[in-house]
């Protein structure tokens, strides 16, 4: 597969990931907000913003990587696992309303978003660095989710 075509796929399936996720989001809002929230909860216009950062850097990130030809294998399935599971969470969560099932999805997530940053640690420092930001995110949501799923 050429180079060009490689991007478009990686960039179209960012954009899969958050069309996707969002979808399941906006089935399970009106129930989410009946929620019982703990008292340090995240503002709701915070969450959109921290998620649309977070996939510009991503298929930022992987636009550069299979530009210099340093996709790997390895971090081609990383970023396809937390893909996944990010999508996969979200359907758990507000589609099915399992708050249970939806924190153990995302422990394992966020385990894999640690995984992530180690990984691409190895290819691109900067590039780690930058994509920090969703591995601490993904523990902010773990926190919430728990009080959540303790809460209700």
């Amino acid at each position: 597969m050429n180079k060009n075509l490689k991007i478009f796929f990686s960039i179209a399936s960012v954009l899969l990931v958050a069309v996707l996720g969002s979808v399941f989001v906006n089935i399970g809002l009106k129930w989410f907000s009946t929620l019982v929230k703990p008292s340090q909860f995240v503002p709701s216009f915070i969450i959109p913003i921290v998620w649309t950062i977070i996939y510009i850097l991503t298929g930022i990130i992987l636009f550069n990587l299979i530009k210099q030809n340093n996709l790997t294998p390895s971090l081609k399935n990383l970023f396809i696992i937390n893909g996944v599971l990010n999508v996969l969470w979200c359907l758990v969560f507000f589609a099915l309303k399992q708050t249970q099932l939806g924190n153990i999805v995302i422990v394992i997530n966020a385990y894999f978003g640690v995984y992530l940053i180690y990984a691409l640690s190895k290819t691109n420092k900067n590039y780690a660095r930058l994509l920090t930001i969703y591995p601490i995110w993904l523990i902010i949501a773990t926190t919430l989710n728990s009080c959540l799923w303790i809460l209700n």
